[in-house]
């Protein structure tokens, strides 16, 4: 038996009643995540669209022209039918990524060795609370932000939180008993630290670890909350589709009402030089337009799906479409979003 498993033999850890009552009190030891958007709001983002408003609004306009010619009928169930085929494209290619994406993190949420009452438990990540103390060895996923209290050869791979891809030797802290755990430093790194971090690898050796922070409150919670504040941008795609649609619009409105006033002006029937002037309005929209842009972009993402990578938004194929270079440092990542050549 080496000393670290002789010193644990000693322990019992927290209560199965004080577990349960912080994991009440604080929470589940998870990453807050965006809830999945439901059906309305998806329905919401992709009508909202400048092109399918107008598509929307000349629907509408057909249906009430419809009172009076009734071929415009018709023509309204196709506008409102393309809106419909948008709709679903976007919605059904929304869902089956999310379901790939709540399937993926059930995978890869890490379980952890813990002491309680005494006893050795393997608990799910999301269960354990402050004040545990964790077990760890070689391979495991730290779960949770937590000091050492006792180590046999401690290494971790930091990279997911630092960019560097050598480990770190960690070592053992000092306190009394009775002291609480001493403040985390801001950032990780540093050789012969006693903190280990949530979402961290150990590389090599064993680990006697009490946990001090969990969930939103580690170094990746508060990484997490950082890119939630982040705001999201309109593709290039989608900004050249809000222009063509003003310029559609300026244009269609324009011819609209030169020839309503000049109908009016020459027939003397103003009714019908209105409906006039909206027929070639709903005339220079491009209808197909939406839907195509749409059919192609689920394409683009089932094809990106057979190399198994997921697309969560559509919009994303286009800027991955237009990509010739991939940069990332030696472990997959960007640290500073900057990358620099040098020869």
């Amino acid at each position: 038996m080496t000393d670290l498993q002789r010193s644990t033999t000693e322990l019992t850890g927290l209560s199965t009643t004080e577990a349960a009552a912080r994991l009440a009190a604080e929470g589940p030891n998870e990453l807050a995540s965006a809830r999945a958007r439901g059906l309305p709001a998806v329905v919401w983002e992709v009508v909202r669209e400048p092109m399918l408003l107008l598509l929307l609004a000349a629907g509408a306009i057909n249906i009430v022209i419809s009172a009076r010619d009734p071929s415009h009928l018709q023509e309204a169930a196709l506008l409102l039918g393309f809106v419909v085929i948008v709709v679903t494209i976007t919605v059904v290619q929304e869902r089956k990524t999310e379901r790939a994406l709540e399937a993926l993190r059930d995978l890869s949420s890490p379980r952890a060795l813990v002491i309680r009452d005494g006893e050795r438990r393997r608990i799910a990540g999301r269960e354990v609370v402050r004040g545990d103390l964790l077990l760890l060895a070689e391979g495991d996923r730290i779960p949770a932000d937590a000091f050492v209290r006792d180590c046999s050869n401690l290494k971790v791979d930091e990279s997911l939180l630092t960019g560097e891809s050598v480990p770190v030797r960690k070592s053992a802290g000092t306190r009394t008993s009775d002291a609480p755990v001493p403040a985390a430093p801001e950032a990780p790194g540093g050789e012969n630290s006693p903190w280990l971090f949530s979402g961290t690898l150990v590389v090599r050796g064993q680990a006697l670890a009490e946990v001090a922070h969990v969930g939103r409150h580690t170094a990746l919670g508060r990484i997490g909350q950082a890119l939630q504040k982040a705001e999201s941008r309109r593709s290039p795609l989608q900004r050249e589709v809000d222009r063509l649609v003003r310029a559609l619009a300026i244009l269609g409105l324009g011819m609209a009402a030169v020839v309503v006033v000049v109908h009016g002006l020459t027939r003397g029937d103003w009714l019908e030089a209105t409906l006039a002037g909206i027929t070639l309005a709903m005339a220079t929209l491009p209808e197909e337009f939406p839907v195509v842009l749409t059919v192609f972009l689920a394409l683009g993402a089932w094809r990106i799906s057979q190399q198994r990578v997921l697309t969560r938004r559509m919009p994303a194929v286009e800027s991955l479409g237009a990509a010739t270079v991939l940069c990332s440092d030696k472990t997959g990542t960007i640290t500073q979003n900057r990358m620099v050549v040098r020869t």
